[in-house]
C-alpha cells in the first residue's frame, strides 16, 4: 500500500488548483454514501450533542472559502464576520417545499460521477467522493497501485467535533453529506432543472462534507429548521454554507429554514 505524507503528488486538473495538499495535511475518509441529507431534532434544530469543533488547524470558514475547494468547517465567530454572513443568508428567496413526488437519487447523476461539468475537481481522473477525502482528510493511505482511492485516514468531522481514524473496511463510519440535500433541492425547484445542472449541485465540493455516518443519518433531507450539526460551534457556519449553495444554484429555502439560518448568525 502506498502511504502519502506531507507533499504527495496528485493529478489536478485546470479548476483544482486551490485543491493542494499543504504541509503534511491530507487525508479523508467517507462511506458509500448516496445520502441526500439528513434529519433530527434538538433544542433548536439538531442532534443531540454540542461540543467545541475538533481544531484540526486546516478548517476554514465559508467565508473564506466560497467554492469550497479548501477544508472543513470552520467556525463563523465575531460581530463582523456575523454580520457578513447575515448577508449572504438573506441573498436567499424563500418560498414553500413542494412534494417529494418523482425524487430519485439517479435524477442528480449516478453517484461521484467525476463528469459532472461546471464544478471544481471535476474531470481530474478521481472520483468526488475521493476528492473529498483527500481534501479534508489527514495521514491518508492509498489503495495500492492508486493515486486517487483513499483507504484508511483520519478525519475532523465538523458536525460532530470528533476525530475519526478511518478504514475503507468499516466505510459507513464515514459520510458525504450533501449540505443542501438533493432530495431538499428536489423540492424546491431541482425537479425542473436540466440535468446537467442537478448533477453538478450532487457534485459541487461546495456542496459536500465528509462527516460523521450518524450524523449525515439523521439529518435525512431536513433543512436547518429541522436539523443542525450537534456541534454548535459550527452552527452559523453550516448556516452559512446552506446559503452559499441555495445562493449560487438560485434555489430558495423554506421561511422557516431561512429565519434558523439568521438567528444562527445572531439574526
Amino acid at each position: 500500500m502506498q502511504h502519502r505524507g506531507g507533499t504527495p503528488a496528485r493529478r489536478h486538473n485546470k479548476t483544482a488548483g486551490t485543491f493542494r495538499r499543504v504541509g503534511g495535511a491530507v487525508a479523508a475518509c467517507l462511506a458509500l454514501a448516496l445520502v441526500t441529507g439528513c434529519e433530527g431534532l434538538d433544542e433548536t434544530p439538531s442532534a443531540a450533542g454540542g461540543g467545541e469543533a475538533a481544531a484540526d488547524g486546516r478548517s476554514v470558514s465559508p467565508l473564506d472559502n466560497p467554492d469550497g475547494t479548501k477544508p472543513g468547517l470552520a467556525p463563523v465567530t465575531g460581530e463582523a464576520d456575523q454580520a457578513k454572513a447575515r448577508e449572504i443568508i438573506e441573498q436567499v428567496k424563500t418560498k414553500g417545499r413542494g412534494p417529494k413526488t418523482g425524487y430519485a437519487r439517479d435524477e442528480f447523476g449516478y453517484a461521484w460521477m467525476d463528469t459532472a461539468d461546471g464544478v471544481p475537481l471535476a474531470r481530474n481522473g478521481c472520483d468526488t467522493r475521493n476528492d473529498l477525502l483527500q481534501r479534508d482528510g489527514q495521514d491518508l493511505r492509498f489503495r495500492e497501485g492508486s493515486d486517487c482511492v483513499v483507504i484508511s485516514m483520519t478525519i475532523d468531522d465538523p458536525y460532530t467535533g470528533t476525530t475519526i481514524d478511518w478504514r475503507k473496511e468499516k466505510a459507513s463510519e464515514v459520510q458525504i453529506d450533501h449540505v443542501v440535500p438533493l432530495s431538499y433541492s428536489w423540492q424546491m425547484g431541482a425537479k425542473q432543472w436540466p440535468v446537467s445542472k442537478r448533477k453538478q449541485l450532487a457534485n459541487d465540493v461546495l456542496n459536500l462534507i465528509p462527516v460523521e455516518g450518524r450524523a449525515n443519518s439523521a439529518k435525512g433531507d431536513s433543512g436547518p429548521a429541522t436539523w443542525l450539526p450537534p456541534n454548535k460551534s459550527v452552527r452559523c457556519a453550516y448556516a452559512v454554507r446552506f446559503a452559499q449553495v441555495a445562493v449560487k444554484y438560485e434555489m430558495p429555502v423554506t421561511a422557516p429554514d431561512r429565519d434558523e439560518m439568521l438567528r444562527q448568525c445572531g439574526g
